[in-house]
């Protein structure tokens, strides 16, 4: 068997910035195990995975060790596949996925994706968390992952953690994110629970941060930076129960994948 594979730089406005994802269509799904092979074996932080239906498409995420509910950079790497490569007819494309439904626009040179927004809820400091991050914590919040924020733009970009201590924590990864400098907000996102240390761009990271930083911030509309080794820049609207996240994206490698 032979699959098509594409690998994509998402919140990229060139290669080699943003993140990477693999994205690999399918016309029925293959057996989970092997979809987790296939993600383990191309080392990214997401592999996605899509099937057709009648009125969209199915989508799934994989890490190199696990499925995932939602991945926001490799929903817009998949998005761009279906765009650019498979010549998708409409400017909107509707997803189903176990998040329920994720919806992307191509809109002026970028895609928009909207998506479901977390459910922000102030938590208690574990007494471990504050050493495995190595900067004092000013806030944190709980959904999905940890909302950590700290001071300043400086302290996230020198963030050197203790990731085995870091992984400790009961969740699927943590954020941690300040006021930016020169645009809105500026964040991390480590999740060694979810076999990757740290992300280089992480959407489902801003369903958190947005509507964090849109009521601190007292706006809407938010231009933010994840300032990861490799960086990426998501423009981001707070529509309240929703929130919008816009990137761009380049192809890296077109591929066949011997099965």
């Amino acid at each position: 068997m032979r699959l098509d594979i594409y690998q994509v730089d998402a919140f990229a406005k060139e290669l080699f910035e943003g993140n990477p994802a693999a994205v690999c269509p399918l016309e029925e799904w293959l057996p989970d195990e092997q979809m987790q092979q296939i993600a383990m074996e191309n080392n990214l932080s997401e592999t996605a995975f899509f099937v057709q239906t009648d009125n969209g498409f199915h989508l799934r995420w994989f890490t190199p060790t696990t499925e995932v509910d939602l991945c926001g950079h490799a929903t817009l790497a998949t998005a761009h596949v279906i765009f650019e490569h498979l010549n998708y007819p409409e400017n909107e494309i509707h997803f189903n996925s176990r998040s329920g439904e994720l919806i992307v626009k191509k809109e002026q040179g970028r895609l928009k994706m909207n998506f479901p927004a977390a459910k922000v809820k102030e938590a208690q400091l574990p007494d471990f968390l504050e050493k495995a991050i190595g900067v004092s914590c000013q806030e944190l919040y709980r959904d999905t992952d940890l909302l950590y924020v700290v001071e300043s733009e400086q302290q996230v970009r020198d963030l050197n953690p203790d990731i085995r201590l870091l992984a400790k924590a009961d969740v699927r990864g943590v954020i941690v994110t300040a006021l930016g400098n020169e645009v809105d907000f500026v964040s991390r996102f480590f999740a060694p629970n979810a076999g990757v240390d740290e992300d280089p761009v992480t959407g489902s990271a801003h369903t958190m941060l947005i509507p964090y930083w849109s009521e601190k911030l007292g706006k809407k509309e938010l231009i933010a930076r994840q300032i990861s080794q490799r960086g990426g820049t998501v423009y981001c609207t707070y529509l309240g129960e929703r929130v919008q996240l816009a990137g761009e994206a380049c192809t890296f490698l077109e591929g066949k994948v011997q099965l």
